[in-house]
């Protein structure tokens, strides 16, 4: 059941919702090595000036400008939300399971939302070219089709082991007129050095991380950089996702304070927290009592087994520190499909959220997801992206839950991208050579 047509732009929010000034504490600000609290001058060095006063801000509410708004309308915003009455009754579940479909966007994920907000903001300062890092490749897609809209170069660092197992992805970059280089490369002194320690290495996206700001620190400053998740302009871009469910939930009856369970994977937190953030308002005002879970796999279980503490964001330790849940910023993960989950650290609001309890975090094993993407495929039609399945796993353990006709609770969760650019993980799970982890 959608619940709006993908056409009616009078549910895209005209304001981004920034969760800072809403913390149970103050978010701990970005460091030097000594110690030094890293300002806004530091940041400016690879951000546009705009987004570092988006990353800073104190402000609720931020305007979105009308060009954004019209590319979020040309893009098929709002995107829809359907109940997912298939799988509710293979589960014999009596939850009623609702998911917000971020796939119909164009490169067929959430990522577009920040991608053509942060295309924009450096087409206005005059920036010619974009360096980034991509792990699965949805957010180096969606940025090349953003830097494809406003005129901008784009280069992607993406991770060595997505380059190998989705090169369909690179072409959708190259389509889109970006230049995509495996990562490790030999474009970069940190590259190279990964390179001779080791030729075949899978890379990471903290080692991605690292060429494409090491290469903005040298362009004499005809570069900048953008980044797909963790920092909180970042983030907020994306609340355009949950500000929508919840209009299309009071379309239909449902108020915030109905929903029981929201639902998403994480990263680096930006999909989890577009879709949860507008919602996690209302319980931090006590106007509801949702439980919030962030899933991620158990290959990189920053939340679940990371230590809260200062870290770099990138491998090489080029970025300021952040306050956030971390395996280290020298962890490098097995190579599993979930590619957009294989970073060592999340978001510093979202580690505020984890240590107060607000957000529940859980693991799941890669095979187990690939069994949840599958029976999803079969009852609903949508192949999820390896990431959203895990989000699908947790959902189909919370609504098994509910069997009893008179617990009808409300199941919210993202599915943050189609997986048909991902076939080949669940190839090696339909034909029994999947590597669990």
């Amino acid at each position: 059941m959608v619940l709006k047509a993908p056409q009616d732009s009078s549910i895209i929010p005209t304001q981004w919702y920034n969760i800072i000034p809403d913390l149970p504490e103050n978010l701990p600000p970005p460091i030097l090595p000594n110690g030094q609290v890293a300002g806004p001058e530091i940041l400016e060095e690879i951000f546009p000036r705009e987004l570092v006063r988006q990353e800073v801000s104190s402000e609720r509410y931020i305007k979105i400008p009308d060009e954004i708004l019209q590319n979020y309308a040309q893009a098929g915003r709002p995107t829809p939300l359907i109940r997912a009455r298939n799988l509710e009754i293979a589960l014999k579940t009596s939850a009623r399971i609702f998911f917000k479909y971020e796939g119909v966007l164009p490169a067929g994920s959430h990522k577009f939302n920040t991608a053509v907000a942060q295309a924009y903001y450096n087409m206005r300062e005059g920036v010619d070219r974009l360096c980034t890092e991509t792990g699965a490749g949805q957010w180096g897609s969606a940025l090349s089709l953003a830097g494809s809209l406003f005129g901008i170069k784009i280069r992607v660092y993406m991770v060595r082991a997505s380059y190998n197992q989705k090169p369909l992805r690179r072409i959708l970059m190259e389509t889109y007129g970006a230049e995509v280089h495996p990562s490790p490369s030999s474009l970069t002194r940190v590259g190279r050095k990964y390179l001779e320690e080791n030729p075949n290495h899978p890379g990471s996206l903290g080692i991605a991380i690292s060429e494409a700001i090491e290469d903005v620190l040298s362009s004499n400053g005809t570069a900048k950089y953008s980044l797909g998740s963790v920092l909180n302009h970042v983030l907020l871009h994306q609340t355009v996702i949950g500000m929508e469910a919840l209009k299309q939930l009071e379309s239909i009856g449902i108020g915030v304070e109905e929903v029981s369970h929201v639902v998403g994977c994480v990263g680096g937190g930006s999909n989890f927290a577009g879709l949860s953030y507008p919602f996690i308002q209302y319980k931090l005002s006590g106007r509801a009592n949702t439980v919030f879970i962030a899933v991620e796999p158990k290959a990189v279980p920053s939340m679940t087994m990371g230590e809260y503490k200062y870290d770099y964001g990138d491998s090489a330790g080029l970025t300021p520190m952040l306050k956030m849940h971390t395996l280290g910023h020298d962890y490098v993960p097995p190579p599993i499909h979930a590619g957009g989950l294989r970073y060592h650290g999340v978001a510093p609001t979202l580690s505020v959220l984890v240590k107060n309890g607000i957000v529940n975090p859980i693991a799941y094993s890669q095979r187990e997801v690939f069994e949840a993407g599958v029976l999803f495929a079969r009852t609903q039609g949508i192949v999820p992206a390896p990431e959203s399945a895990h989000a699908v796993k947790a959902v189909i353990d919370i609504a098994r839950r509910y069997t009893k006709g008179y617990e009808k609770p409300v199941i919210l969760f993202n599915l943050s991208g189609h997986g048909l650019l991902d076939l080949a993980g669940y190839s090696e799970y339909l034909n029994g050579r999947l590597q669990d982890t």
